[in-house]
């Protein structure tokens, strides 16, 4: 039976490396021009900076057991010197405690040398690029997805590796049950609603002055600031979470005037001229965040695949992603440990073709 695969991010890209292992007939499509999903790392002269997620923690087996397989190289965050501490004034404190990401482990390369890894060693005919899907239709025969182009692809089961709020925009023949769409979409997207700033300089002056990097505020735009430098050599660099609400944030010329006000604020005059500053707001990625995602999330959300969403279709419609883990959702590991769940009802489905139409 073939596998179709939509969403090509860390679950899909997992789920389709374990399905090529296994001689598994499929096909993995991803929207974007690039796979990764919410995995975006940019490259400035040797360094490499993540937009989207940066870190994974020790007692997470799957993260680092693929790191390891793949042959690539985890370093620990850094997170020697001092706190930096803004309250709601502006004024800014020292002292008031160390690192908090300490622990924390980054990889060589960004994480997209983790994705992307994973997209080379699957063959060029068992992955697509620019295919977004617009309609799902269920039939005896298997599902019928619809792209964007008009194009179609049956397949004998779908993996939807992608957030469930942006799996309930698509169209369904026929119509999910209203209470498995509604589950779709209570399904908050992790970290769909954050913008992330990475500013970029030739020397970490702010080592040089005893901080670590770390930074809260209560000012702002950005909440909570870390160093974000590669593991050695340079350029370095310090990242922010921008913590005021996406529809404060348009103005793109005025955002990166305040963060740069900010760093230097927390970190002194040499803050003022990063040698580049990327801005990064996932709210506006039509791919990953829905309007209902804009609302901001004030704690860790509880994950893991509803009831109403196990089954669907006779079991041909399957869901992956890390919004569906019960135990890690929300982390990279979420995204493994998704991958993993599904592949045991897709190996119990068979084998099969997909074929275009």
């Amino acid at each position: 039976m073939d596998t179709l695969i939509i969403g090509g991010g860390l679950s899909g890209l997992a789920l389709a490396e374990a399905l090529e292992a296994q001689n598994h007939d499929y096909l993995l499509i991803e929207a974007r021009e690039r796979f990764g999903g919410r995995i975006k790392t940019v490259f400035h002269d040797a360094g490499y900076f993540d937009l989207g997620p940066a870190w994974f923690w020790p007692g997470q087996p799957r993260i680092a057991a693929l790191i390891d397989h793949l042959g690539l190289q985890r370093f620990d965050q850094f997170a020697d010197g001092v706190l930096t501490f803004e309250d709601e004034r502006g004024q800014v404190e020292r002292g008031r405690g160390f690192a908090s990401m300490h622990g924390s482990r980054r990889l060589k390369g960004g994480l997209e040398a983790l994705t992307q890894t994973l997209a080379a060693r699957l063959p060029d005919n068992r992955k697509r690029l620019n295919a977004p899907v617009v309609t799902l239709a269920h039939s005896e025969n298997g599902v019928t997805a619809t792209l964007q182009n008009g194009e179609k692809l049956k397949a004998r089961q779908v993996v939807l590796a992608l957030p469930p709020r942006v799996a309930a925009q698509m169209t369904y023949a026929p119509a999910l049950p209203a209470t498995s769409m509604h589950a779709m979409q209570g399904i908050a997207t992790w970290m769909a609603g954050q913008a992330k700033a990475v500013a970029i300089y030739d020397r970490p002056f702010w080592r040089d002055a005893g901080l670590s990097g770390d930074a809260m505020s209560r000012f702002g735009p950005m909440v909570e600031v870390h160093d974000a430098s590669p593991t050695s050599g340079g350029p370095y660099a310090l990242f922010g979470f921008i913590g005021i609400p996406p529809q404060h944030r348009t103005d793109a010329e005025a955002l990166r005037r305040d963060v740069t006000a900010q760093l230097v604020r927390l970190f002194g005059k040499e803050a003022a001229t990063p040698k580049a500053l990327y801005i990064k707001d996932w709210a506006f990625d039509p791919f990953t965040a829905t309007d209902v995602d804009k609302a901001p999330l004030h704690a860790h959300p509880t994950y893991g695949l509803p009831g109403t969403l196990r089954g669907l279709w006779d079991g041909k419609l399957q869901f992956a992603g890390t919004e569906v883990a019960p135990q890690f959702g929300g982390y990279l590991e979420g995204a493994l440990e998704a991958a993993e769940n599904v592949l045991l009802t897709v190996q119990g489905n068979g084998t099969g073709h997909a074929h275009a139409d």
